[in-house]
Parts: C-alpha cells; structure tokens; sequence
C-alpha cells in the first residue's frame, strides 16, 4: 500500500504509520503483545479490552500500551 494512504498514530511515544480503519485489536496483534497481560490507553482514556475490535485508529491518535510482567 502507497505510504500516502497511511495514517499516522503514536504507539508509546513512537511514531508509526497504518492503514486507515486500523482497529485496535490488529495493531495489538501486529505488535504480538499478549492481551490478558496489557492495558491499553488511548488518547488518554483507558480501554476496555472487550471493546478494541470495535475501536479503528485514526490520524494522530495516541496509544500507551502497558505490559505486565510478574515477578516478585
């Protein structure tokens, strides 16, 4: 796909290009982050995890992914 028909987001402080109708859910698993182990936070608003197959990113939208990692 031409770059020009990309849409430009912030994942966790760094720039990166999808194609428009990006859901959430897909960068997610394009990122291969395990969902029962994130929180994801999106223009500064915390996302039930039950919704991001309905949620598409747009321009200029800002994504803060957490990871969990136990330990002790």
């Amino acid at each position: 796909m031409n770059i020009k028909n990309k849409i430009k987001i912030t994942v966790n402080g760094k720039q990166m290009q999808v194609i428009p109708k990006f859901s959430l859910k897909s960068l997610i698993t394009k990122l291969k982050m395990p969902l029962n182990k994130i929180a994801i936070e999106l223009n500064q608003k915390i996302i039930d995890k039950k919704n991001i197959s309905r949620i598409q990113l747009k321009k200029g939208d800002k994504i803060e992914i957490v990871h969990f990692i136990g330990g002790g």
